[in-house]
C-alpha cells in the first residue's frame, strides 16, 4: 500500500490473534515493526499497557513511531451482577486506559515530529448491546468516544481512527468453539462466516497508508453485516 514502506509501526498486543496478523502485515509492507505485549518473545518489548509507567518506559526505547495500532485488550465473560471490582478495573485499565496511555505516548512524539496515525481496536460491542460483557462493552464504547475526541484535538498532525470488528476467528476463539457452536454463530452473520485476523490486518494497513489520508475521527465497522440489521429486519419482518 502506498507510503507504508519504511514506516515505524508500534502494535500493542501483537503476539497473538489480530495483533500478530497486523504486525506481520506491516512487516510485509516493508515497515519497521515493534510489538508491545505482556507475553515475551523475539522483537517484543515487554509492556503491560494498563501501567502508564511501563508504557512510558517502552516508548522511551522506541524511535518516534509513524503508526500506532492500539490493539491490546482483555475480555472476561460474566453476568453484570457478578463483576467484581478487580475484574472491572482490569478490563477498563487494559482496554480503555491502556489504549489512551499508548496513544498519549505516541502522539506526544508524533506531534513534535512529522505527525502520524493512531488506530484503536474497538468492537461492535461498542455499538450494540451484548449480554455478559458489560465491562468489555463499556471499555470499547469509551474507545469510540476517545477516537473522536483525540481526532479533533490532534488534527491535522495526527490522524486517529477506530476499527470495530465483529466476530473474528482467531486461534484462541476457534479453540473455544465446537463445530456446532461455530455454525450457530455463523448463521447470525449475513456473510455466513467469521472474519480472519488477516482481513482485519489489511484494514489496519489501509487506514495507515497514504491513500487513507482523509480518514480521521472515523469508526469503521468490519462485521460481515452483523450490525446492519435489527430484530425487525429478520426474514419474517416485524412481529415475526
Amino acid at each position: 500500500m502506498k507510503g507504508l514502506a519504511g514506516k515505524r509501526v508500534v502494535v500493542t498486543g501483537g503476539t497473538s490473534g489480530i495483533g500478530a496478523a497486523t504486525a506481520q502485515r506491516f512487516r510485509e509492507e516493508g515497515c519497521d515493526v515493534v510489538v508491545l505485549a505482556r507475553t515475551p518473545g523475539p522483537g517484543v518489548i515487554p509492556c503491560d499497557v494498563s501501567d502508564r509507567a511501563q508504557v512510558e518506559a517502552a516508548f522511551a526505547r522506541i524511535d518516534t513511531p509513524d503508526v500506532l495500532i492500539a490493539n491490546a485488550g482483555v475480555s472476561l465473560r460474566s453476568r453484570a451482577a457478578d463483576i467484581s471490582a478487580e475484574q472491572w478495573d482490569q478490563v477498563i485499565a487494559t482496554n480503555l486506559s491502556g489504549a489512551f496511555w499508548t496513544a498519549q505516548a505516541a502522539a506526544t512524539r508524533m506531534l513534535a515530529a512529522d505527525g502520524g496515525c493512531i488506530i484503536f481496536t474497538a468492537s461492535t460491542n461498542a455499538l450494540v448491546g451484548y449480554r455478559y460483557y458489560a465491562d468489555y462493552n463499556a471499555s470499547k464504547a469509551g474507545l469510540v468516544a476517545l477516537t473522536r475526541s483525540l481526532a479533533l484535538e490532534w488534527a491535522p498532525t495526527v490522524r486517529v481512527n477506530a476499527v470495530c470488528p465483529g466476530y473474528v476467528l482467531t486461534p484462541m476463539q476457534e479453540a473455544e468453539y465446537t463445530p456446532e457452536m461455530l455454525a450457530a454463530v455463523n448463521e447470525r452473520i449475513p456473510l455466513g462466516r467469521h472474519a480472519t485476523p488477516a482481513e482485519l490486518a489489511g484494514l489496519f494497513a489501509y487506514l495507515a497508508c497514504d491513500e487513507a489520508a482523509f480518514f480521521t475521527g472515523s469508526v469503521i465497522v468490519m462485521d460481515g453485516g452483523e450490525t446492519a440489521g435489527s430484530v425487525v429486519s429478520g426474514p419474517g419482518g416485524p412481529g415475526a
